[in-house]
């Protein structure tokens, strides 16, 4: 069944009590609060400076399960390391978004082109599908997240998130393989839109959670009070149905605002207890990895890294924006995997239930330059897509590319 086009506002909500709000403290240390809190995002940043891992923030975690999460569930143990078995193709310009097929290729976004390209996962082959009408690519906006329709064995529809030339939106493309190359997708078909847009921090993941319900991390498009305003869509992590309505059990009544006071959400896993975890970036100070509660504040623009104010719900992990600049993350093997732009490195955190069961763990650093998005590829596997040619890189022949990696 077709979906039909939503054109969405926001409605006016009910005001919020006043809270006090807290100046970023100049020694942000690990409280022992009950509360997991997050609040940044930066720019994407330039190349990073090579620091060694060992300059990366404290793994060690604060916070409470989310309601669903008990105290006696295991987390299965964490692997220590991650090898790279091979590079799956080359010469990509701009990939941003990763979705892979049932069948085992590999979707990938351009961010600049706006072009959707097929990967042929054992022989590394590329098919351009077509382009996505509507991109506005500039600064850091473009066509960012693709994400596979819950019902892609029978609708063979395409999500994707991308910047126009008024806004964020969220569309669906049917992706039809009879036709020619460059000719298989269709019009888009707007779900959702009204998002802010700026040259920078305009979000861009989407991912289908395991409730089958579309979330969305977004920026607050460098405009800092969106963030904390519940009537803004930027800076939040959205909730929607497939359809683009807000989803059921919403924390806020009759919108698709799941969490606010984020900066620049761009990684978005959920872990084998179907948890939900957020990268952020960090202004100048401090990157995090939250664990999402719905509802909560993680604290931007009041608040960057961990804090003592129990307003805000603080990261299980910080870095400093050097070290990584966080985009994709997932989940494998008992631990997040979180890709490092600046920082140039793939770094390995480790869960105990919604806390980091140890310090971060940095692989790969400045082998492979930036580093865009990392996808579960089931078990021990995970695709890589490396983010040379985003205009902040140094390309390298080959750039970029999709490595494939095991973790051991």
């Amino acid at each position: 069944m077709k979906v039909r086009r939503t054109h969405w506002c926001v409605p006016a909500r009910r005001k919020d009590p006043i809270v006090q709000r807290r100046a970023v403290s100049a020694a942000l240390a690990v409280t022992a609060l009950l509360l997991t809190a997050g609040c940044s995002s930066a720019g994407e940043g330039s190349p990073g400076d090579g620091t060694s891992a060992s300059s990366g923030g404290s793994g060690t975690a604060t916070g409470a399960a989310s309601p669903s999460a008990q105290a006696a569930e295991e987390t299965p143990p964490a692997k220590g390391t991650v090898k790279v078995l091979r590079t799956v193709t080359e010469g990509l310009k701009t990939p941003w978004g990763l979705a892979p097929l049932p069948e085992g290729d590999l979707l990938v976004s351009s961010r600049d082109d706006g072009t959707i390209t097929r990967i042929a996962e054992k022989t590394g082959a590329k098919t351009e599908l077509g382009t996505v009408s509507g991109v506005s690519a500039a600064g850091e906006g473009g066509l960012l997240g693709i994400a596979l329709s819950p019902d892609y064995a029978s609708d063979h529809m395409i999500y994707a998130y991308f910047t126009s030339a008024s806004d964020n939106r969220i569309v669906r493309v049917l992706y039809d393989e009879k036709k020619p190359a460059g000719e298989q997708l269709g019009a888009p078909d707007t779900v959702f839109k009204g998002i802010p847009k700026g040259y920078i921090h305009n979000g861009g993941r989407i991912a289908f959670g395991p409730d089958g319900m579309l979330y969305a991390g977004t920026g607050e498009s460098g405009q800092r009070g969106l963030a904390q305003d519940k009537k803004s869509l930027g800076g939040k992590i959205l909730r929607l149905t497939p359809e683009g309505d807000p989803a059921p059990g919403n924390p806020f009544p009759n919108s698709p605002v799941y969490t606010y006071g984020h900066r620049n959400v761009q990684g978005l896993a959920w872990d084998s207890k179907q948890r939900l975890f957020a990268s952020e970036f960090g202004q100048d100070t401090w990157d995090e990895l939250n664990a999402i509660t719905p509802g909560d504040d993680y604290g931007w623009p009041d608040a960057e890294g961990k804090g003592s104010n129990p307003e805000y719900h603080n990261p299980i992990a910080q870095w400093h924006t050097d070290d990584a600049s966080p985009s994709g993350i997932a989940y494998a093997e008992g631990s997040v995997w979180m890709a490092g732009l600046k920082g140039q490195r793939l770094w390995r955190i480790p869960l105990d239930g919604t806390k980091a069961s140890a310090a971060p763990q940095a692989f790969l650093t400045g082998e492979y330059g930036r580093l865009r998005t990392v996808v579960s590829a089931g078990g021990d596997k995970l695709w890589l897509i490396t983010s040379n040619t985003d205009g902040r890189g140094s390309p390298k022949s080959g750039d970029d590319r999709i490595l494939e990696l095991q973790v051991t």
